[in-house]
């Protein structure tokens, strides 16, 4: 209930916790942003101090008090280390490598200790997804967290609120503290399978790039094309895949492929125009053509590479959201 109120109002959560999100550079756990309850256990053991203070009481037993006292010491004790193990821990934000939606997001926390002591069972949680990890902090060392969220929309992904809590060392007491560090992931749209458009100037409005006439030596795989010769295709490709490649060699008389806008059928709604497109995408690097990109008011000139495959699906996953 407290929960689904802070979540509805974000500036009072904002001012509860001691922090605007999202929070730029390293994040220092202080002592003022720690904060500690008891937990289910310790509830119980503070209910067995009270019955054995009230029986000590009652029937005047001194090894009773001293049994109580000691117990009630050790329980302090516990709570101090316990806020301890958790606070001036730095976090700081780590990579996010690019995914495809529908596929899990990768956030990378590094926290540092920052002490001369361990710290042991410090649980990392990712509060929207409910992914979580726990891990050990060597005295002077860092820990990476990996925490996976469900990619359910195309564009910038932000990992959110993550809660750090800890137990240590008696799991009498809870401590927690919340960080969303300025990270985020870029979702690609869904890619769909597709055939890929001609390669011709004609239909695909691309330009042809002629080479020396000769076909010695193999220079990699290409969209198969109605018109290519069957002895060129490459079947062992072909067997491991669903798409037909054709060999190139050098030499070979090559067309530019592009990947337009215009070519959808307009039937098509924006993100399957755009998972389409995608799709493309991916096909047209696994056949190694040269191929560009052209959206409206976008166009990236053509080559290949894993550096013009991830600006291509980069447009498309920003596409409308700049």
């Amino acid at each position: 209930m407290i929960g689904a109120f802070l979540d509805r109002h974000p500036r009072i959560a904002n001012r509860l916790y001691g922090f605007t999100p999202p929070e730029r550079g390293t994040v220092l756990l202080v002592h003022r942003r720690v904060y500690i309850v008891p937990a289910r256990l310790g509830w119980l053991f503070g209910g067995t101090l009270v019955v054995l203070l009230i029986g000590s009481i009652n029937y005047a037993l001194a090894l009773g008090f001293a049994l109580t006292f000691v117990l009630g010491g050790m329980a302090l004790a516990g709570m101090v280390h316990t806020a301890r193990n958790l606070a001036r821990i730095a976090v700081t934000a780590g990579r996010c490598e690019p995914v495809f939606v529908g596929d899990p997001a990768q956030f990378r926390l590094h926290l540092q200790g920052r002490s001369s002591f361990d710290r042991p069972a410090i649980l990392a949680r990712h509060l929207g997804s409910g992914s979580q990890l726990v891990v050990d902090i060597a005295a002077g060392a860092e820990a990476e967290v990996v925490l996976a969220a469900p990619a359910r929309r195309r564009g910038w992904m932000p990992i959110g609120r993550v809660m750090l809590e800890t137990r240590f060392p008696l799991g009498l007491f809870r401590a927690w503290s919340y960080v969303e560090p300025e990270l985020a992931c870029l979702v690609y749209p869904k890619p769909e399978r597709s055939p890929l458009p001609p390669q011709s100037a004609e239909a695909a409005s691309g330009t042809l790039s002629l080479q020396m006439p000769g076909n010695e030596d193999f220079s990699g795989l290409r969209g198969y094309q109605p018109s290519d010769s069957p002895r060129h295709v490459a079947w062992k490709a072909v067997a491991r895949s669903d798409d037909m490649l054709t060999k190139q060699f050098t030499g070979e008389a090559s067309a530019e492929l592009w990947l337009e806008w215009r070519l959808l059928p307009g039937a098509l709604g924006l993100e399957e125009r755009l998972s389409r497109l995608a799709g493309w995408v991916l096909a047209a690097e696994r056949a190694g053509a040269h191929y560009g990109l052209r959206l409206p008011g976008i166009e990236l000139a053509p080559a290949r590479g894993g550096t013009h495959r991830a600006a291509c699906l980069k447009a498309l996953a920003l596409y409308g959201m700049q």
